[in-house]
């Protein structure tokens, strides 16, 4: 409902009242210090990922590099939830990793900033709060002997970007905001279905298949329901269904998953797969991808 409403208006009108949107909806919930899911720790080589919950469904990641106990938060709108994970962890926090400008993934920077002295914020809109860095597609960051390259994924803003972060030697990590969720992706608020295509398909499907994905919100149960309207026979969808469900009825969150499981169950990735094509009438990948991403804006299992 919201999103067609906002298509239906001049560009610069949709884009005001969609941050208004998310400025009023986050306001609402100041103070709140969200559990949705219980923490957890992925440890991979060199690297430690200290999974945060936030707000309704948000997720914020603490990056560890082992060697150096340097890090970098990943999106902190719940500052104190942070600080209490440096805390207990034992790190250096050193920078802010913001994927998009939207409050419920900007909205803490301002006074993490404040509670963290020196930290470097980076980010690639200019609406980002405390904004130290402004990154584009290809520049390169560290954490600690981490190497982190920024890459552009515009289409649910127009300045989003995701973080790919490596150990050399060992399976890497993206953290991919409101572009990429598991089985899903965001809404095209500021974009368009070809830049979306371009996003997933050929920047983000490019990456190895083992690359672990850490997206900005729990959805995963809701958009595995999309992913089996979309392809009701595909085996590796349903597999995945139940896995997460048993994973929420515990309270335990559904990330990590990688890019090659990615290829497999989520419709957004498979617009080249005739299945997909076929399902929205299209013969067409950027064609099919603007289908879906409507049929899913109004879909209710």
């Amino acid at each position: 409902m919201l999103s067609s409403i906002f298509r239906a208006l001049p560009t610069r009108v949709s884009q005001t009242l969609t941050a208004t949107y998310f400025t009023v909806s986050a306001w609402r919930t100041v103070g709140f210090r969200g559990f949705h899911s219980n923490p957890e720790t992925i440890s991979l080589p060199n690297m430690q990922v200290h999974v945060l919950s936030a707000l309704q469904d948000n997720y914020m990641y603490l990056i560890v590099d082992e060697a150096t106990k340097e890090a970098a938060i990943v999106d902190p709108v719940e500052p104190d939830s942070v600080v209490d994970a440096v805390k207990k962890h034992g790190v250096k926090l050193t920078a802010i990793l913001t994927t998009h400008h939207h409050w419920d993934h900007a909205g803490g920077n301002v006074n993490m900033a404040k509670k963290v002295a020196g930290l470097e914020v980076c980010g690639g809109d200019d609406r980002i709060g405390a904004l130290t860095r402004k990154v584009t597609h290809g520049d390169e960051l560290k954490i600690g002997q981490l190497n982190v390259t920024c890459l552009f994924t515009p289409c649910h803003t127009s300045g989003h970007i995701c973080y790919f972060v490596e150990s050399p030697g060992h399976d890497p990590a993206v953290f991919t905001g409101d572009t990429l969720f598991i089985a899903g992706c965001g809404r095209f608020f500021e974009g368009s279905p070809h830049e979306m295509y371009k996003a997933l398909v050929e920047t983000l499907a490019k990456l190895p298949d083992q690359t672990r994905v850490f997206c900005g919100h729990e959805y995963t149960v809701a958009n595995l329901k999309f992913a089996q309207h979309v392809e009701p026979n595909n085996i590796d969808v349903k597999e995945k269904m139940s896995w997460a469900q048993n994973k929420r009825t515990k309270m335990e969150p559904t990330v990590p998953s990688t890019i090659g499981e990615e290829k497999r169950i989520n419709p957004f990735m498979r617009v080249c797969e005739s299945t997909v094509q076929q399902h929205a009438g299209q013969n067409e990948a950027v064609a099919t991808m603007g289908f879906i991403r409507r049929e899913k804006d109004n879909f209710r299992a």
